[in-house]
């Protein structure tokens, strides 16, 4: 029997089936899902959510004139297959494939890139604004998680929204669950909602008989605002100024038709209360809904995954720097009851799980709220604890100014562990972290320290804990390379590097990940007779002043390597530091990355690709003392 979805290239496809044989085309596009998402791995768990919702959606509205706005948009997968890419999705987060989320640039049906949670109110009300201004008539939905509501912008977005009052409708599609399980008070919240659906009913009801009296109007107004104390489960909405509707079944796709039919009819700023199961129709994403969330490929009839196997030659440990954090800062938590740990939603992805098992009363997850964590860690320091704050690199830039005034300007010993820095992969632009050196390089004081190795990881850790001042350390997402174990472990202080690998024609200055590849150019360069100092810079901010001039007067050639833009990075602050010391022909040049958005793709291949490779760092350093060499002949 030949599939629905089969028929199904565009939304107006969709609506050609009839609306009782929409739950055969929700199991359908549950199937394919899971089998897709199964060979390229994927976010299974949210886009399983709201497979029906996806499909009511684009049933009801006439999308790209009608707009739908996804909060975090690894819940679009159905969304981008009824849009024309189901074909495709065999590509997904792959190399010039399928990105892991919305984009405009893959379909006129994405109006937003949406990577960061947070954000659909404030954009849904934007749209809303330029259409009322514009004069046109087109449908505006936000398609919002319980998670993304703990996200200061949301609450912003609310407010704002509830007081313009604009014909738009909020989708709160609540499975308490953001990755991990949600905390805080909005949570507990909505789960009270739940014990109360029939407000609606009631409402309706009693305003219907209320009116029938004209006479009585001003009572009728006064009875239905005080009914609502009694009955309303979305009274926070209501009071916002929103009409609130819910909660319903969000994983029957005929219901949730009709009610939005019944909804959008009204034209008004409202929201509809949708409860949904993450995972829902995948055992094993059903039963651990965080595992769920993220997934490599893995074995459709079993739910284990398929393990990935090193590359040839690799020297990679099977300890992660996330995993290596997290044992440190165990291991010092045991020994200062002081020490405290912060996360943001990401209890798992930060690896502090264990630390939360263990220290359950000096474990703090803020929910989506990047910027309260910084604020709340210098608070919990000024309280005098030893703060430590674990946020991807990409997430980190929202708090940008929750470090600049809150711990920095304020001298709170803060430190913040930054996972993810540099390139992540499979979740492309909206997850790179390669610009964190520079948008906390200019806060003043700031320590920016980068291991290479879990010993480096322990000594920076005890270093930050004891500073009296705020103290990053950037980390990236891959495992530890083995080839440290060979070398001999010394002591350091803030700001001091050292010389791994001695040479006298060149130095290679490398950051964090960025030494394992000096390291293997240095062999290589060894082979086209270049001889190369090697040097673990450790820190990008302070700098190791004297070891980088010493370098520079003992084999007049430098290089720095780093796996982060150019622009405001380790690079550039070696540069700064020559230019202070009235050096005019700097012998300098630096390898990193491009100062733009890197989208999707394996980490080893677009560190080759942007020349950070050891094959490509040797071939620059081999071009340019060649340029050198020919320009002084002549």
């Amino acid at each position: 029997m030949e599939q629905w979805i089969n028929h199904i290239k565009d939304p107006k496809d969709l609506k050609k089936i009839p609306l009782e044989k929409l739950s055969e085309v929700a199991e359908e596009y549950r199937h394919f899902l899971i089998e897709s998402v199964a060979e390229t791995g994927g976010h299974l768990g949210a886009s399983l959510g709201v497979l029906e919702l996806s499909i009511a959606l684009h049933y009801v509205l006439n999308s790209p004139k009608d707009k739908i706005c996804w909060d975090v948009g690894h819940q679009a997968y159905v969304h981008k297959m009824i849009t024309g890419r189901r074909d495709r999705m065999n590509t997904l987060r792959k190399p010039h494939g399928l990105s892991g989320f919305p984009s405009p640039w893959e379909s006129q049906h994405d109006p937003f890139i949406v990577g960061h949670a947070g954000t659909a109110i404030s954009e849904a009300l934007g749209l809303a604004c330029a259409r009322d201004l514009k004069k046109s008539k087109e449908k505006i939905i936000a398609v919002v998680g319980d998670g993304a509501m703990t996200a200061g912008l949301s609450f912003e977005a609310l407010n704002n929204a509830g007081h313009l009052k604009k014909n738009m409708l909020i989708i709160l599609n609540d499975n308490e669950m953001s990755i991990a399980r949600n905390v805080g008070a909005m949570s507990r919240y909505l789960n009270k909602v739940l014990t109360n659906p029939l407000y609606n009913r009631i409402r309706g009801e009693v305003e219907k008989q209320l009116k029938r009296f004209r006479r009585l109007s001003k009572l009728a107004t006064s009875s239905l605002e005080g009914m609502k104390h009694l009955f309303v489960p979305g009274i926070l909405f209501e009071e916002l100024g929103f009409r609130y509707f819910g909660p319903v079944d969000g994983h029957n796709v005929t219901g949730l038709v009709q009610t939005l039919r019944d909804v959008l009819t009204l034209n008004t700023c409202s929201i509809l209360h949708v409860v949904t199961q993450k995972g829902k129709g995948c055992a094993y994403a059903e039963e651990d809904e965080e595992k769920g969330h993220g997934v490599v490929p893995f074995n459709v009839k079993t739910g284990e995954k398929i393990e990935v196997k090193p590359s040839q030659g690799s020297t990679a440990s099977s300890v992660s720097y996330t995993q290596a954090f997290a044992d440190v800062l165990s291991k010092h938590a045991r020994r200062d009851l002081d020490v405290v740990a912060i996360t943001a939603a990401m209890p798992s992805g930060t690896g502090l799980l264990q630390f939360q098992k263990e220290f359950p009363d000096r474990f703090f997850d803020v929910g989506i709220a990047e910027q309260h964590a910084i604020s709340f860690a210098g608070a919990l320091a000024r309280g005098g604890l030893k703060p430590v704050c674990a946020i991807y690199s990409s997430f980190l830039q929202r708090a940008h100014d929750s470090v600049m005034h809150d711990v920095a300007l304020q001298k709170q010993r803060v430190v913040i562990g930054i996972d993810r820095a540099g390139l992540v992969g499979a979740d492309g632009a909206t997850h790179q972290g390669i610009f964190d050196i520079a948008f906390l390089g200019s806060v003043p004081g700031i320590v920016l320290a980068s291991p290479i190795d879990e010993y480096e990881m322990d000594k920076m850790l005890e270093l930050g804990l004891h500073h009296a001042a705020a103290f990053a350390m950037r980390y990236p997402r891959a495992n530890i390379p083995k080839m440290f174990d060979a070398f001999a472990k010394k002591s350091f202080d803030i700001g001091e590097g050292e010389i791994l690998m001695e040479g006298e024609d060149v130095t290679l200055l490398a950051l964090g990940s960025m030494v394992e590849v000096a390291c293997k150019a240095h062999a290589l360069l060894k082979k086209d007779g270049v001889s190369a100092r090697v040097v673990n810079m450790r820190f990008a901010k302070p700098l190791d002043e004297s070891l980088i001039l010493d370098s520079l007067h003992n084999t007049k050639h430098l290089f720095t390597l780093e796996e982060h833009v150019f622009t405001g990075g380790f690079g550039a602050k070696v540069l700064e530091l020559l230019e202070r010391q009235n050096i005019r022909e700097i012998p300098l040049k630096r390898f990193a990355l491009p100062e733009e958005f890197i989208e999707h793709g394996s980490r080893e291949a677009q560190l080759d690709e942007f020349g950070l490779s050891p094959e490509k760092i040797t071939a620059g350093i081999l071009k340019e003392l060649s340029l050198k060499k020919h320009f002084l002949s002549e």
